[in-house]
C-alpha cells in the first residue's frame, strides 16, 4: 500500500515559536522515524504529509494514496483532534483510528464521562466547571481531582489538582479556567492504585493488549500521574506488568476499558487509564483513542513491550484493523 503519514511534528512547532507544553501533545521526531521504519518493514511505502494544512493543500493538488496513518493531535479548539480524520472523510481516502465523531467526543472528557456513564459503566462522580455559577452542581464531598477539560499528556495536572477541603475549590478551578482558557473538570478523588490499559482493534474484533500500573518513584511529583512525571517518565515512574488472571482488580479494569473502548466507538489500538478507590474499585476515568506511539517513550508501545508485541507487530495490528474496514483493501 501507499500509506500517507499525517502528523504534528514538535521540533516545527517549537522552531515557530511555541512552548514546550503547548506542544507536548505532538509527535517527536523519532516517533515519526520509527512509525516510517515500521510500515517500512510491514511492506508498505510511506509518505510523509504533515500537518492539517499540509494536508489540504496536497489533496487539493490531487495527490491521494490508500491509507491514511494518522497521528496528528492538531493545535487550535476543542475539535483539534478530529480535524485531519473530517478533511480526510471529505475526500473519501481511508485513515487509521477513531472517526471525527469519536475524535471530537473523547478530547472532552466530561462529554467522554455522561457517555460512559450513561452506559453504565463506572466512573468517578464529576462536574464540569465553565464558570462560577456551576460550582453549585459539585454536589459531592471533598477530596477533588480537577484538571482541564480537553487536554493531554497530563497537561495541568499538578499535585495542586488534589483539592482537600471544598472552600478551596473556587480559587483552584479559577486559576486552571485563565491558565487554559477551558472548562474544567472536578471529580472526586480516587486514592488507589491506577492503571493504563492497552487495546487494540475495532468493535467486537477489539481486545485488550495488556495492563500496567503507574507507581510513582521517590523523587516524583506525589499523588499524580502529572505532566513533569509523564514527560520525564523514564527517570519518575516505574510501570509494573500486571495480569487480569491474578490480580481482581486488574480484571476489573480491562473489563471497564473494553466495554468503554467499544461503547465510545473507538478503533484499531489506543488506552484507556482506571483508576481504583481506597476500597480497590476500578473506575472509567478517559481514553485516549490517539494515544502516543513513541517506542519507549509512550504508555501504548510501553504496555506492548511488557506484554512481548514487538514494535512493528503493534503497527501492523493497528494498519490490518484499519484496512478491515476498507472492502477495497481488505480484499
Amino acid at each position: 500500500m501507499h500509506i500517507g503519514l499525517t502528523c504534528d511534528l514538535r521540533s516545527e512547532y517549537l522552531a515557530a515559536g511555541y512552548g514546550e507544553e503547548e506542544t507536548a501533545e505532538f509527535d517527536r521526531d523519532d516517533t515519526v522515524e520509527a512509525i516510517e521504519a515500521a510500515v517500512a518493514l510491514c511492506g508498505h511505502v510511506t509518505d510523509r504529509i504533515g500537518h492539517a494544512r499540509n494536508l489540504i493543500s496536497r489533496l487539493a493538488a490531487g495527490d491521494r494514496w490508500d491509507l491514511v496513518f494518522n497521528i496528528a493531535e492538531g493545535l487550535n479548539g476543542i475539535g483539534r483532534e478530529a480535524q485531519i480524520p473530517a478533511i480526510l472523510d471529505v475526500y473519501d481516502v481511508p485513515y487509521t483510528f477513531s472517526d471525527p465523531l469519536v475524535m471530537s467526543l473523547t478530547l472532552h472528557k466530561g462529554m467522554t464521562k455522561r457517555v460512559v456513564r450513561d452506559a453504565g459503566i463506572p466512573t468517578p462522580e464529576f462536574a464540569v466547571v465553565e464558570n462560577p455559577t456551576d460550582l453549585e452542581a459539585v454536589h459531592f464531598a471533598p477530596p477533588y481531582f480537577i484538571k482541564p477539560v480537553a487536554e493531554g499528556t497530563g497537561k495541568g495536572i499538578t499535585p495542586g489538582s488534589i483539592i482537600r477541603n471544598k472552600q478551596d475549590l473556587a480559587s483552584a478551578c479559577a486559576a486552571l479556567r485563565e491558565a487554559y482558557r477551558q472548562s474544567v473538570l472536578v471529580e472526586r478523588f480516587l486514592s488507589g492504585r491506577e492503571f493504563t490499559v492497552g487495546v487494540a482493534g475495532t468493535g467486537a474484533r477489539s481486545e485488550v493488549l495488556g495492563t500496567i500500573e503507574v507507581q510513582l518513584l521517590a523523587d516524583a511529583e506525589p499523588g499524580v500521574y502529572s505532566y513533569v512525571n509523564k514527560e520525564r517518565c523514564e527517570e519518575l515512574v516505574e510501570y509494573r506488568r500486571l495480569r487480569g488472571g491474578e490480580d481482581p482488580a486488574v480484571a476489573a479494569a480491562e473489563s471497564i476499558s473494553l466495554q468503554a473502548w467499544r461503547v465510545l466507538g473507538c478503533r484499531d489500538a489506543g488506552r484507556v487509564d482506571i483508576r481504583c478507590d481506597a476500597e480497590g474499585n476500578a473506575y472509567f476515568l478517559e481514553v485516549n483513542p490517539l494515544a502516543g506511539l513513541h517506542p519507549e517513550h509512550s504508555d501504548l508501545p510501553i504496555i506492548c513491550n511488557h506484554v512481548g508485541v514487538s514494535y512493528t507487530s503493534l503497527i501492523q495490528r493497528i494498519l490490518t484493523s484499519a484496512t478491515e474496514r476498507v472492502p477495497s483493501l481488505a480484499n
